[in-house]
C-alpha cells in the first residue's frame, strides 16, 4: 500500500523567496486555499493514515485534510523542514549574494551541505527517512504533510539519486512516495 507525500500550502516566505527553515510561518490566504483544493483532491485515494509535520504550515494544511476526510492528524517532529541554522528568515537571493560557495552547496543538494549553525542534508535525510520508514509499517495508504525540502531529501534518498534543490515541488503538490520494497508497491 501507498504513501503520499504532499507539500504544505504557500506561505507569505515562500511568496518572497525567504528562507523558513524550521520557523513556525502559518499559510498565507492563497496557502489556505491550496490546503483545502488538496483536501478535496486526496478524497478519494482511500487513506486510512493521515501524517504531519508540526510546523504551522503543515499542521494548517494536515487539519485542512483531517477536515475534509475525517481522519485525526497523527504530528512527528522528525518531517519538519531543514534547519536552515543562521539563514532562517533571510532572503533565498541574499544566500546566492553573500554565501556563493553555501548558496551552490544548497543548489547541489550534497549529503554534506549544511546552513551554519543548522543541519547537513544527510542529518535532514536521516531523521525524514527514520520518520517514512516508520510510518511505512503502520496502516496505509497514507498522507505525509510536509515541506519541499523533506521531500526532495526523501525521494532522492530511496531512489539512491542526486538531485538539485533548484528544481523544486510546488506548494500541496502529492507524490507517490516509492515503496522500500518494490514487491509491497501498490
Amino acid at each position: 500500500m501507498t504513501i503520499y507525500l504532499a507539500r504544505h500550502g504557500q506561505t507569505a516566505y515562500n511568496a518572497i523567496g525567504r528562507f523558513q527553515g524550521q520557523l513556525d510561518v502559518p499559510l498565507d490566504e492563497t496557502g489556505l486555499l491550496q490546503a483545502k483544493e488538496l483536501a478535496v483532491k486526496v478524497a478519494d485515494l482511500g487513506l486510512v493514515a493521515l501524517w504531519s509535520s508540526p510546523l504551522a504550515r503543515a499542521r494548517q494544511t494536515a487539519e485542512a485534510v483531517s477536515a475534509h476526510i475525517g481522519l485525526p492528524v497523527q504530528f512527528d517532529d522528525r518531517l519538519k523542514e531543514t534547519d536552515t541554522g543562521i539563514w532562517t528568515d533571510r532572503l533565498v537571493a541574499d544566500f546566492a549574494t553573500q554565501d556563493p560557495d553555501g548558496y551552490q552547496g544548497w543548489i547541489s543538494g550534497a549529503a554534506d551541505f549544511g546552513f551554519e549553525g543548522g543541519e547537513t542534508f544527510a542529518e535532514q535525510s536521516d531523521r525524514v527517512l527514520a520518520a517514512l520508514t516508520e510510518i511505512e509499517q503502520g496502516p496505509r495508504p497514507a498522507l505525509v504533510v510536509c515541506h519541499g525540502m523533506s521531500m526532495r531529501l526523501a525521494l532522492a534518498r530511496r531512489a539512491a539519486d542526486r538531485f538539485s534543490t533548484s528544481a523544486g515541488i510546488p506548494n500541496t503538490a502529492v507524490i507517490e512516495f516509492p515503496s522500500a520494497d518494490p514487491a509491497t508497491a501498490g
